[in-house]
């Protein structure tokens, strides 16, 4: 096979790749702040000792971790247009699919992190007379974050893998851009192997920040 990448410069790069780059990027922290912010209001219902709490959040949890994410996003790209009777839009839903889906991902780690902390860390809480959700707040959400950090930040690297799904339902995402290039130009196969060298360097890289980071708290602690 002859393999020739001299198509690829600036101009092809910033039309295609960056666009697509760009929305990659941007779906990466939507969903991680929002996927951190809902699992956070999941995890404190299943740490919160009351059923009617509980069962939904370990439903929830449980079910969209059961489901591979290509099938959610096809499932709300779908379906959802179908009930409301117009469409959402692809980007529009991959931005509500990776939050919903996240979510439940993020809450176990979340879970864990708070489980985490010493009980006696919340009993001294509740000798000070706060209530509960000045505990969770001051006392162990600060210190449960610090250990969860590098955690949290590999899930990331991870939902940033997973925004190639979008392809399915036509998002312009990095993936989309580099086959957009590759079918504009006649080389689909180079455009197909940047991509994952795209994909390898930008992952390894966050990756090695984040041992960098887990080791620096090792030692705080």
């Amino acid at each position: 096979m002859n393999l020739d990448f001299g198509f690829y410069n600036w101009g092809v790069i910033s039309n295609f790749v960056l666009k697509g780059l760009w929305f990659s990027l941007t779906l990466t922290i939507v969903a991680t702040l929002g996927g951190i912010f809902f699992g956070t209001l999941l995890a404190l219902m299943r740490l919160s000792g009351k059923k009617w709490l509980d069962m939904p959040a370990a439903i929830y949890v449980n079910g969209m971790r059961s489901i591979p994410l290509v099938m959610v996003i096809l499932w709300f790209f779908l379906l959802v247009p179908f009930m409301i009777g117009r469409p959402i839009g692809a980007e529009m839903s991959a931005y509500i699919t990776f939050i919903a889906f996240e979510a439940a991902y993020f809450s176990e780690i979340m879970r864990a992190g708070i489980q985490s902390i010493p009980r006696g860390q919340v009993f001294a809480g509740q000798a000070m007379g706060m209530t509960y959700k000045q505990n969770m707040t001051l006392v162990i959400l600060p210190q449960a974050f610090r250990n969860m950090l590098p955690v949290l930040l590999t899930q990331t690297i991870i939902l940033f893998q997973d925004t190639s799904l979008v392809y399915a339902i036509g998002a312009y995402d990095m993936l989309k851009g580099f086959e957009t290039a590759g079918k504009n130009f006649g080389r689909p196969v180079e455009a197909y192997l940047l991509a994952a060298v795209v994909y390898f360097v930008i992952c390894y890289a966050l990756s090695y920040l984040v041992k960098r980071l887990h080791k620096k708290i090792a030692i705080i602690r």
